[in-house]
């Protein structure tokens, strides 16, 4: 990746892609990062790329952060072997040196745009004699390093768009390789860098097809042997347009902060494409590297449905939810929340014991999204007591007195007695006791007097989640204020 910015959807797509390559073939996986453009290096870029893909579950073996035996593995610190490299293509004839001013390349520039071509340079400096070479050399005058593009590229075969081939001396110009400043472009030092790393394939966007062949001259022409190259279909919204970066909705970092998983994230971007025998959602990293077969991958592009995320993330956090390992990290980040939102609002340090959170999570599972659903209005009254008057429980039925007799007896049974399906059955018993309530009522009362709230979860899940002791407690307080 490039260190222009944050690492958003598309991103995490060809890293992903890398990585389950990778570990299904037993290989490493190499973050390189390219940052021969000074001008467009944003700080600290570098470092929140590697620390979203920690993040994300699919770190690097080899990296800035890490090191490893092909380093250094930031571009700016390898400027010696562009270098070597630029050098061996001059003395070979196979580069020249171009002493076009800026100002020239614009007016070509403008001048192809007036005719409705395609801008490209062409190709003047190539044809310098070596003592013309020399004296412009002797001058001072600045000048960059290009590649001779020559006719009549041999087609290769890449792993997902098959034989391909393109002409580009036909449609380019010779391209510039080192710049003035001693920094390589992108074609150069793709290519150096894939060859002293020990690179034997890459997976990367698709806009780098027709440059592939412009890639495979500079290989032949250094005499090394390229690696095996696949190209991944674009990542667009589900319109078809572009992702959009503009309101930052696409950056790894929103979603880490807004409370996803990135399960469901790396779900989410394979089931939107392809290499898999079949669509699939809930699938781990495991699975997805067990099942991944390059082969498989369509050229069609893959559109995003940023709306589905938030079911592919409730899946994951059951998931998560139900393995004891995996539950006990969120009980903690749930506490945090807890005490983030409601802060000295809560009554009692009880509702942070890790038993009733952890009750909490099991009884809400598979029913809410994100693990920050549960600090939301919705469920306030798991953390704080709600204030309710008896008034307005007598507005609902005038048995507001037998109908708490009747729950307070019904909470004296043993703890382990207290399940869903068994206060569901004995709730309905209890309405038969009443005079006049109907059952709906009833449990308008008790809902009201147990989370000063009109809706939520059933009555019954309330009261296990709550246990006996508070729901006694809240009971009483209601019919005596």
């Amino acid at each position: 990746p490039t260190t222009t910015g944050f690492l958003h959807l598309g991103g995490l797509r060809t890293a992903l892609y890398n990585y389950i390559f990778a570990k299904k073939h037993q290989g490493t996986f190499i973050l390189r990062v390219e940052d021969t453009d000074q001008s467009r290096v944003v700080p600290g870029a570098a470092e929140g790329i590697e620390d979203m893909l920690d993040w994300a579950g699919i770190p690097p073996d080899e990296s800035p952060a890490r090191g490893g035996p092909a380093g250094p593995y930031v571009q700016s610190r390898r400027l010696e072997l562009y270098g070597r490299a630029g050098a061996a293509l001059l003395a070979s004839g196979a580069a020249y040196r171009c002493f076009c001013s800026p100002q020239r390349l614009q007016l070509l520039r403008r001048d192809a745009l007036r005719r409705q071509h395609t801008p490209r340079y062409d190709n003047r400096c190539r044809h310098l004699t070596p003592a013309e070479v020399a004296q412009k050399l002797s001058q001072g005058l600045d000048c960059v390093i290009r590649f001779r593009l020559e006719k009549g590229v041999e087609p290769f075969q890449d792993l997902v768009y098959g034989w391909s081939r393109h002409e580009v001396a036909e449609v380019e110009g010779d391209p510039v390789i080192l710049k003035g400043d001693g920094f390589p472009t992108y074609h150069l030092a793709s290519v150096v860098d894939d060859h002293h790393m020990g690179i034997t394939h890459v997976l990367r966007g698709t806009e780098w097809l027709a440059s592939t062949s412009k890639h495979l001259l500079l290989y032949k022409a250094l005499g090394w042997e390229p690696p095996q190259f696949g190209h991944l279909p674009l990542l667009l919204n589900k319109d078809g347009g572009k992702l959009s970066k503009r309101q930052g909705d696409i950056f790894l970092e929103r979603f880490a902060r807004d409370g996803f998983l990135p399960e469901a994230l790396l779900d989410m971007v394979t089931n939107c494409g392809s290499g898999f025998a079949e669509k699939q959602m809930g699938r781990t990293l495991e699975e997805l590297i067990s099942q991944f077969d390059v082969g498989r991958i369509t050229t069609h592009s893959a559109l995003l449905d940023l709306e589905a995320l938030p079911e592919f993330n409730r899946i994951h956090l059951t998931r998560h939810i139900e393995n004891q390992g995996l539950r006990q990290k969120l009980v903690r980040e749930l506490q945090g929340l807890v005490e983030l939102v409601y802060g000295d609002q809560q009554v009692h340090p009880d509702v942070l014991e890790k038993e009733y959170v952890e009750r909490v999570l099991l009884l809400r599972k598979g029913h809410i999204s994100l693990l920050k659903n549960l600090v939301s209005s919705d469920y306030s009254y798991l953390w704080v007591r709600p204030s309710v008057s008896r008034q307005q429980l007598q507005t609902i039925s005038a048995e507001v007195d037998e109908i708490g007799k009747l729950v307070l007896g019904l909470m004296t049974r043993p703890a382990a007695a207290l399940t869903v399906e068994e206060l569901n059955k004995d709730l309905r018993s209890l309405q038969k006791q009443t005079r006049e309530t109907k059952y709906s009522s009833m449990m308008q009362l008790l809902r009201l007097a147990l989370s000063g709230r009109q809706h939520g979860p059933s009555v019954a899940e309330m009261m296990v989640t709550l246990g006996a002791e508070e729901v006694c407690g809240r009971m009483h307080r209601a019919l005596s204020s």
